[in-house]
């Protein structure tokens, strides 16, 4: 089965978009159906054809949900007049003075207010037989004209009105708060034909094509710098502020943005291949992954309408029994009509996972989905890798300890340089770093590596080894990763580590503030285990660890908690894909990175851990906030209306009027981290 995406428009509500999505699920040709009200998206999986599947799902939504449509091409168009409101308005003020047949302007007011409601409320009854939020409204904004509340009933009509054009900025807003996190895309790049440049779309650039990459422009895909030197804003892959400069045969990726001279790269890769289109691709599928409280929130949804539904007829049957005019107990219980609706209870829970999401992104952290959010805020333990997670994974000399007196530290620089310099290993590039002077290698004769040992050469008459502790004939001075031996005699310790990043002591430090206990895991023997474990207060640290041995570790420690594994993305893919949250570090547009892990950190910045962690917390506080605060009114005007204590402009603030707020404050998530 192939998966489809495309646009669905015309959803009034996050409640129709699970009524719609449950609906096309149930048919045999289409599967793993998701309809995202964040974002307007439905994706879908069908054996049909591409037009034959869309016309199947309009098919089955039209019976369901009239007018809400899916659709190849994004169109942009507002559901809601204000126009209507200030007609209906200006003839209810009219027909509220009092002169000759002045209920004639009231009676045109109410068609004018409940045009669209009415015309969606029938659609839906004659097509699905069901009742929907529109019906309600009417319902109640009639029945109030009838008992003689016309006024309240015009009100219930136009807040209703207004509530919906407010909604519909609130989440327009929203999304495009969101989608400005994600304008990484370039739609067109400058392609170098000759002397000449043609600009064209990205999607036709090819592996190979040379492009130009003017000022102030994006990088439209992945390549190296063939000419020119310039610096990139990077902020919006890495979140990092500080402008990064780069030069020839320096690495780019999609999604820079060029703050200098104009550069020329090659191309590495197609556009559908590149950092931006992996990024976007995961980005807008996040919040198809749904955390357990979006899942218990879309079942609260359902059964909510027809419990309050259920309540409002017995509030007419029931009242009266206790000496209730019957005319009061209509009004009362098309009060409850009008609470109804679980809008705002349904659209709060996915909306603020979303928000989050897009917050991390602009941030450098990529979230494949709000259940990997969601689980952020529950860990209780984390895992690191050592190699290229903790430390910076590019080895230099930190000492160099000369035992014969033969030999001066200089000199000792020298023959390593020598050896070192026909090596291609990342040990032998830290040894090269250690001088800029030229090597003659014409003087090397017999030169072997040594699979896990080391090298040898003769150098003029004396044999060199370098390497692990074996090539010391047993009388090695230091347990170290290196030593040079002349003759069979051992002459110099050369201490190597691969250096610990600047902020991994200040990101754990902060992981334990939060109550998270971290732990090491390193195929490092135990000395470099414990100091680098000393050194960053981890008190849980594994050495001589294999893959296997990591992935067995983590099921012993996670012991059902929520416990996440830090790697960089590719040695360690095994034991990350096991992990409750799999996080890859320093792995900067790698594949590898992206495909393995939940969370990628899109660079070195372990600092990004505890930020995302925050960035979680902060969103369920959101969430609850919106719950607790949807819920409560809604259960307060129920209670009041029940007791005749509260009138319809209460129940239609409890529907459209929460609604609102809840993704006003829903908004607080972008706010609050922005800055950062």
């Amino acid at each position: 089965m192939k998966t489809y995406k495309y646009k669905i428009i015309n959803l009034d509500c996050a409640a129709c978009a699970l009524k719609v999505e449950d609906k096309l699920n149930e048919n045999p040709n289409l599967e793993s159906v998701i309809i995202n009200y964040a974002t307007s998206k439905i994706s879908y999986q069908t054996n049909l054809s591409d037009d034959d599947a869309i016309k199947l799902i309009n098919t089955i939504i039209d019976k369901v949900e009239p007018g809400v449509k899916v659709i190849k091409e994004e169109v942009v168009k507002a559901e809601y007049s204000i126009i209507y409101l200030i007609s209906a308005l200006v003839l209810t003020l009219i027909g509220s003075f009092k002169f000759p047949f002045h209920e004639i302007f009231i009676y045109l007011a109410y068609p004018i207010i409940l045009y669209k409601p009415f015309l969606k409320a029938i659609k839906m009854l004659i097509k699905s037989h069901t009742i929907n939020e529109n019906l309600l409204i009417c319902i109640s904004a009639v029945g109030a004209l009838l008992i003689g509340a016309y006024f309240e009933g015009m009100m219930v009509a136009s807040l209703y009105l207004l509530g919906k054009i407010l909604e519909e900025k609130a989440v327009n807003k929203t999304r495009n708060s969101v989608q400005e996190l994600l304008t990484l895309k370039q739609n067109y790049a400058n392609l170098k034909v000759q002397e000449n440049l043609v600009q064209i779309q990205v999607e036709e650039v090819k592996v190979g094509d040379i492009l130009c990459i003017k000022k102030g422009e994006k990088v439209p895909v992945d390549g190296v710098i063939v000419t020119g030197k310039t610096k990139f804003d990077t902020s919006s892959l890495t979140g990092e502020s500080e402008l990064l400069e780069l030069s020839l045969k320096d690495k780019v990726l999609s999604g820079y943005i060029n703050e200098g001279e104009l550069v020329e790269i090659k191309v590495l890769k197609v556009y559908k291949d590149s950092t931006v289109a992996k990024i976007l691709e995961l980005v807008e599928n996040a919040s198809d992954k749904k955390a357990d409280v979006e899942t218990l929130v879309s079942k609260l949804s359902k059964v909510y309408t027809p419990i309050i539904l259920i309540l409002a007829i017995l509030v007419v049957l029931v009242l009266p029994l206790f000496g209730v005019e019957f005319k009061e107990s209509l009004y009362r219980a098309l009060t409850f009509l009008v609470i109804s609706c679980p809008c705002a209870i349904a659209i709060s829970v996915p909306l603020s996972y979303f928000t989050g999401i897009g917050t991390s992104s602009r941030n450098g952290i990529l979230v494949k989905g709000s259940n990997y959010l969601d689980n952020l805020s529950k860990m209780k333990k984390i895992i690191f890798d050592k190699t290229g997670t903790l430390t910076t994974g590019e080895f230099q000399v930190t000492d160099i300890k000369v035992h014969d007196k033969n030999y001066t530290k200089d000199r000792v620089i020298e023959i390593l340089r020598c050896g070192e310099s026909l090596s291609d290993h990342p040990i032998a590039k830290s040894i090269m770093k250690l001088s800029e002077r030229e090597v003659n290698t014409k003087k090397i004769k017999d030169y072997k590596e040594i699979s896990g040992v080391g090298i040898s050469f003769k150098l003029g008459s004396d044999l060199i080894k370098i390497g692990t502790k074996k090539v010391c004939n047993d009388d090695c001075y230091y347990d170290v990763s290196l030593h040079l031996n002349i003759n069979s005699k051992h002459v110099a310790s050369i201490f190597i580590d691969d250096g610990i990043k600047d902020e991994a002591s200040v990101a754990i430090n902060e992981l334990k503030n939060a109550g998270i206990e971290p732990y090491l895991f390193t195929g490092d023997k135990e000395e470099v285990a414990r100091e680098i474990a000393n050194t960053l207060g981890i008190t849980k640290f594994y050495y001589s660890m294999l893959p296997q041995d990591k992935y067995l570790k983590y099921e012993e420690i996670e012991n059902n908690e929520v416990v996440a594994f830090v790697g960089d993305g590719i040695n360690d893919a095994p034991v990350i894909k096991r992990a409750k949250i799999g996080i890859s570090m320093g792995s900067l547009g790698s594949d590898a990175a992206i495909t393995s892990s939940d969370i990628v950190i899109m660079n070195d910045d372990l600092l990004k851990i505890p930020l995302a962690i925050r960035i979680s917390k902060y969103t369920n506080l959101i969430i609850k906030e919106n719950l607790i605060f949807a819920l409560g009114i809604k259960i307060i005007i129920l209670i009041l209306s029940l007791f005749g204590l509260s009138s319809m402009w209460f129940a239609v603030f409890s529907d459209t009027g929460v609604t609102v707020l809840t993704i006003l404050n829903t908004l607080r998530i972008l706010l609050k981290f922005r800055k950062n």
